[in-house]
């Protein structure tokens, strides 16, 4: 049996966003040129909405409302509650971004886009990141923020990476938002998804 040995300069350690973009099927489940994949960011990002980290919020207990405005761009607008005392600021996360491992499965979205931006805001106060994938293009500003606390990220695909003829799913019945592995009872929290592109009465459809 033949050995094989590796040396340091054998190993290529990649950053997170090239990570995700070289094999996407470990963060989505299908991999670049897959035309499902918009599908795959979409379902992965409602999904943890549903089921975020624990430091973020109970299971099925944020209230979220995703919107599809373009073939390959959509919005997430959760009511995450935030905590600044301390700071008065949002901690930074990927790349000194606003999104950070609490949010990991948005922020693989993000590395997947074109460009991105994400809200934050609370007790009156609002800051606001546009990025391009997942690195920022300037530091968190601050912005007149709507009432109470939460988050939104806006995602706009990349259509180099994931095909210009690819689009983010039309059947908004029939998604998997819980998987085998949800065994969380029903909570005050939902997704709702909505579409938003053919410019008249929108298309949407509940998941608790």
């Amino acid at each position: 049996m033949t050995e094989h040995t590796y040396e340091a300069a054998q190993i290529k350690v990649l950053e997170f966003d090239a990570s995700i973009r070289k094999r996407p099927s470990m963060y989505f489940g299908v991999g670049q040129g897959d035309p499902a994949l918009p599908a795959s960011v979409l379902c992965t990002v409602a999904v943890h909405a549903l089921h975020p980290a624990t430091g973020v919020a109970r299971e099925h207990t944020l209230r979220t409302v995703i919107e599809i405005t373009d073939s390959l761009s959509f919005t997430m607008t959760m009511d995450q509650p935030h905590s600044w005392e301390a700071s008065g600021a949002p901690a930074l996360g990927y790349y000194d971004s606003l999104l950070g491992p609490e949010w990991w499965l948005p922020a693989a979205a993000a590395a997947l886009c074109e460009r991105a931006a994400v809200e934050m805001w609370c007790a009156g106060r609002g800051f606001r990141q546009d990025l391009a994938g997942i690195r920022p293009l300037t530091a968190p500003q601050e912005f007149e923020p709507p009432a109470g606390s939460g988050t939104k990220v806006t995602f706009a695909l990349d259509p180099e990476y994931v095909g210009a003829a690819s689009a983010l799913p039309t059947d908004l019945e029939h998604l998997d938002l819980h998987g085998p592995h949800c065994s969380a009872a029903a909570g005050p929290g939902h997704v709702t998804i909505r579409d938003l592109r053919d410019g008249g009465t929108a298309r949407e459809a509940l998941y608790r």
